[in-house]
């Protein structure tokens, strides 16, 4: 299944928006966090700054993002883990709430309460969470809702190669295959589960074998690019929109950030992730599109001018919103 030409430039084109929020988050994130603390030879705050707590970034692995998201539709779910804003801007959530729940701010998805882990949109049918493993039944349980109500939507479990260890990953192919969910699950293998290689803490060389043991289609797409990770996706989807069952599609990606911000990445090798930016999947698809005639120089610049203009709009809206009210700490947050 190749893109068409509209999917081709919109996966470019959200790429790039997905690179340009990540790199941003990337430098508003360690504001206060830095100098002078560590002149004084404290630690890295994590507490400090305009955006408080962990902060998980996905620079690099965008092509599984919009390789995925290109098919799908706002009734389709998606279910991400705790690096989950690529998903989320390639499904469509806003920018601007988005960015304010990260600030904390009361305009935010989830009036400041949830953070960059745990964002939810409705009307786009996006989640996460950053308990590790749990997309996989979450996903299960949207797709069972689309059964039981005579959908066809789909539901997309995305997932890090470290959660392909956990129990609940398990239990979750095997309910899915059972009850022939639609459901696909993407695993992106960025190589290292927080700091531990892939290849000294699972016992397959690939989780796409795995299928097999539920009784699913098992799918490595070894390159880290748009394109063939549309490829793949297509055809699970469609797969399941038919009522024939779920699908497990492995990608190997790249993460270029460390697990977090302002983790030493003193477990890779040293300049690796340079050298993984000198095969860029954005750099890629945009030298397939000039090729093609697609785009231009200046069609590109205008393009990156114009999604350099979203972010900063949307980093804005973040700072300069109001924080919750004290009184509100508890709205929201149990059932009323």
């Amino acid at each position: 299944m190749q893109p068409t030409r509209e999917h081709l430039l919109w996966m470019y084109e959200k790429m790039i928006e997905i690179r340009e929020y990540e790199e941003t988050m990337a430098k508003v994130y360690l504001e206060g966090k830095l100098p002078p603390k560590i002149q004084k030879g404290l630690a890295f705050d994590i507490g400090a700054g305009p955006v408080p707590g962990e902060m998980h970034l996905a620079a690099g692995q965008e092509p599984v993002a919009v390789g995925v998201c290109a098919h799908l539709g706002n009734d389709d779910s998606v279910v991400g883990a705790h690096r989950s804003h690529h998903f989320a801007i390639a499904k469509g959530v806003p920018l601007d709430a988005m960015t304010a729940e990260m600030f904390g701010k009361d305009t935010g998805l989830g009036r400041g309460k949830g953070g960059h882990m745990h964002l939810f949109h409705v009307p786009t049918k996006f989640s996460c969470s950053g308990i590790v493993g749990a997309s996989a039944p979450q996903a299960c349980g949207a797709a069972l809702a689309a059964r039981k109500l005579g959908k066809d939507w789909v539901a997309i479990a995305f997932f890090g190669e470290g959660a392909a260890n956990q129990g609940a990953f398990h239990e979750a192919l095997n309910l899915a295959a059972v009850w022939k969910l639609p459901v696909v699950f993407v695993c992106e293998d960025n190589k290292y589960g927080i700091s531990v290689e892939k290849s000294v803490s699972t016992s397959v060389a690939s989780n796409a074998v795995r299928g097999a043991a539920y009784g699913m289609p098992g799918v490595l797409v070894e390159r880290n690019d748009a394109v063939e990770v549309y490829a793949a996706a297509g055809a699970a989807i469609a797969r399941a929109r038919r009522g024939e069952g779920p699908t497990l599609i492995e990608v190997k990606t790249d993460r270029y950030f460390g697990h977090f911000q302002g983790d030493p990445e003193t477990y890779r090798p040293k300049g690796e992730s340079a050298a993984l930016r000198q095969d860029d999947p954005i750099g890629r698809l945009g030298a397939r599109l000039r090729a093609e005639g697609l785009i231009d120089d200046a069609q590109d610049q205008a393009l990156r001018q114009r999604i350099a203009g979203r972010v900063e709009t949307a980093f804005a809206f973040g700072r300069n919103s109001p924080y919750p009210a004290p009184q509100d700490a508890l709205k929201h947050v149990f059932a009323e």
